[in-house]
């Protein structure tokens, strides 16, 4: 039976996965999910544990894209994940630290961080589901970052045909190299411009310009469609599942743990589209524990699961972790749809309440149903880099800043409850993207000198490991985005990107 997706606020709406990763958004405001979910036996999960991360995406995709044909999809997974996107032919593998904690390392992409594994086949996904639907308009992707999704959009929807992308940041949000990286980027249907603001600014921004309905249309008349790379977008999302179920079929693989035996996932997460891929395989009969969510000192996401309100209305930290600096977590919309076993009204009322006050809370039942699902706690600024220290010094193993969060937290979760579950961790970005925090928790931010790139090599030398090729050749690359805008302004730039 063909799946349908539905909207997170409303049953009087279904599609197909193509008219769901086409649009990004559903009409009503609200994010599409899948109408249910499929499960694998212990016995299919074993079984893809001798398969290679390709065979594994395949086998996890189709069961959500049945509209597809097993040949479209197999072609969209071949483009994404090869040797000239990443540098490890495991394509996400898992780094043993101790006997009880793993790594997994989704950072081997063309970008340096866990957005390349959704992002390389995003645009494959979304150009076909075009085809799919009759739609020959021009998709302009617009994307809101805190860093290192900008990049990977950019990287993925660079020079695809019937594309054009726009992508904003917080102009004091983001690390030097990540800025390096999206104000350099190649590709004539791109355009990059610094947002005076945070990521909430920059993402409601997005927003704003998605539900102008008079822009819609216009952009419509002059054959254009909007559409989203940001993980509200079902298309980026589902790609997130496979690698749940590829670190656990590498833990069987190497027989660091048995058939069905559960495990915990540590995620690092802002806008909790990473973690919530974690619980959507829980739900496809993944044996999860218990899955910890790590936030930095923006921990809006801690407190809703330790206490059941949401609430923005806080101050905005700037952090070491940028890509966590997020107060506004649009993917938690999914999983309240979900836990509250598909309460349209109710999901529909908290988001309104949340854009109308800034918070909201729910009922015991669902903080309930949270806690047995979720651990959450976060990390300070001065935990973070005292983790990568610590780490390096006891092991040998560096993490970068979000990675850092990650572990810290997890050493809260297993001080606080004992739990000696075997667990993975997240590691979401290469350390050489944010150089000069982990040479700062290194060494002393007092003993750094150089620019970002001199960094490199510094850290480099001080670890033995080879700086990605990617954030190599940086330095000699011509900045062609150097623009500022106030959120007002976003608009506007997208026209003129359009010329219209």
């Amino acid at each position: 039976m063909a799946m349908k997706y539905l909207s997170t606020r409303s049953k009087d709406y279904e599609c197909p996965s193509a008219e769901a990763i086409k649009t990004g958004l559903a009409p009503d405001g609200g994010l599409f999910v899948p109408d249910s979910f499929p499960k694998l036996t212990e016995e299919e999960i074993a079984a893809l544990a001798s398969e290679s991360y390709n065979m594994r995406a395949f086998n996890i995709l189709r069961r959500f894209l049945n509209d597809f044909t097993d040949e479209e999809i197999m072609s969209c997974i071949s483009a994404a994940y090869n040797k000239q996107k990443f540098e490890t032919e495991s394509i996400t593998p898992v780094y043993k630290l101790n006997n009880q904690v793993y790594f997994l390392e989704l950072w081997h992409g063309c970008t340096c961080a866990f957005k390349d594994i959704a992002l390389q086949i995003l645009p494959h996904l979304l150009t076909r589901s075009l085809k799919k639907t009759g739609d020959d308009r021009t998709a302009v992707i617009l994307v809101a970052t805190s860093g290192d999704t900008g990049k990977a959009a950019l990287e993925g929807f660079k020079d695809v045909e019937g594309t054009k992308i726009a992508v904003f940041y917080p102009e004091s949000g983001v690390s030097d190299i990540q800025r390096a990286q999206m104000v350099t980027q190649e590709g004539k249907n791109v355009g990059v411009s610094g947002i005076f603001g945070n990521f909430d600014d920059a993402q409601t921004g997005v927003k704003m310009i998605f539900t102008d309905k008079e822009y819609v249309k216009l952009l419509d008349e002059k054959g254009y469609m909007l559409s989203s790379a940001n993980s509200i977008n079902w298309g980026r999302l589902v790609p997130q599942i496979v690698y749940y179920f590829s670190a656990y079929c590498d833990l069987l693989k190497n027989e660091e743990i048995a058939p069905g035996e559960p495990v915990n996932f540590v995620v690092p997460t802002g806008n909790f589209g990473d973690i919530l891929a974690g619980y959507y395989a829980k739900l496809m009969g993944l044996p999860v524990n218990k899955l910890i969510c790590a936030s930095n000192k923006n921990n809006v996401l801690t407190d809703f699961i330790n206490t059941g309100v949401y609430d923005r209305n806080r101050s905005f930290y700037t952090t070491s972790s940028p890509s966590m600096d997020i107060l506004i977590s649009s993917n938690l919309e999914r999983f309240l749809h979900e836990i509250t076993g598909k309460d349209f009204a109710r999901v529909k009322g908290w988001m309104e309440t949340l854009s109308a006050t800034g918070k909201y809370e729910v009922p015991d039942i669902t903080k309930t149903k949270i806690k047995e699902v979720l651990w959450g706690g976060f990390a300070s600024e001065e935990d973070t880099l005292l983790s990568i220290k610590d780490t390096f010094e006891a092991y040998g193993y560096i993490m970068d800043t979000h990675t850092a969060v990650g572990k810290n937290v997890y050493d809260h979760y297993l001080f606080e409850t004992g739990d000696t579950t075997k667990t993975v961790i997240l590691s979401t970005a290469s350390p050489f993207k944010f150089n000069r925090s982990v040479l700062g928790a290194l060494r002393g931010e007092q003993n750094l000198s150089g620019d970002e790139y001199t960094l490199l090599e510094t850290l480099s030398k001080l670890t033995g490991l080879k700086v990605p090729h990617s954030l190599s050749q940086l330095k000699a690359k011509p900045v062609r985005f150097s623009k500022t805008l106030e959120k007002g302004e976003m608009k506007d730039y997208v026209s003129s990107l359009l010329d219209i």
